[in-house]
């Protein structure tokens, strides 16, 4: 940075990548890659939805890694934002559950119940 022209244009420059943020059109998939995600196997996770959506030619998704999602026990975490849709958070993910996320939820609009934490919860209701 060498003048105040320079240091405008990189405010501008992330001015324009937040709105960016905002203005998605697409889907959006988090994967919660903290110490406890990587532990719990994440990184595979990870690979596999990157390599799944590619293989498919998805440009409309988004792949994205975050931190800690704040449910250690039930990593590894994938979250999905699809627009005008309720976030959908999948717990306790293998890479051999994405291609049937990718397919399901990603490409068809319906989430795997199954895999959400909604039924990860219900079942650790029902043993206690």
């Amino acid at each position: 940075m060498k003048s105040i022209k320079d240091l405008e244009e990189i405010r501008n420059k992330t001015l324009y990548d937040v709105n960016l943020r905002k203005d998605r059109k697409g889907t959006r998939v988090v994967v919660g890659m903290a110490t406890c995600g990587i532990a719990a196997g994440a990184r595979p996770v990870l690979l596999k939805l990157m390599d799944e959506v590619s293989k498919r030619g998805l440009n409309d998704v988004t792949i994205a890694q975050t931190g800690c999602i704040g449910v250690c026990r039930l990593e590894p975490i994938v979250e999905i934002y699809r627009p005008n849709e309720e976030k959908v958070t999948y717990v306790k993910v293998t890479p051999d559950m994405i291609p049937r996320i990718v397919t399901e939820h990603i490409v068809n609009g319906n989430p795997v119940i199954e895999y959400t934490i909604g039924a990860a919860e219900k079942a650790d209701n029902e043993k206690n």
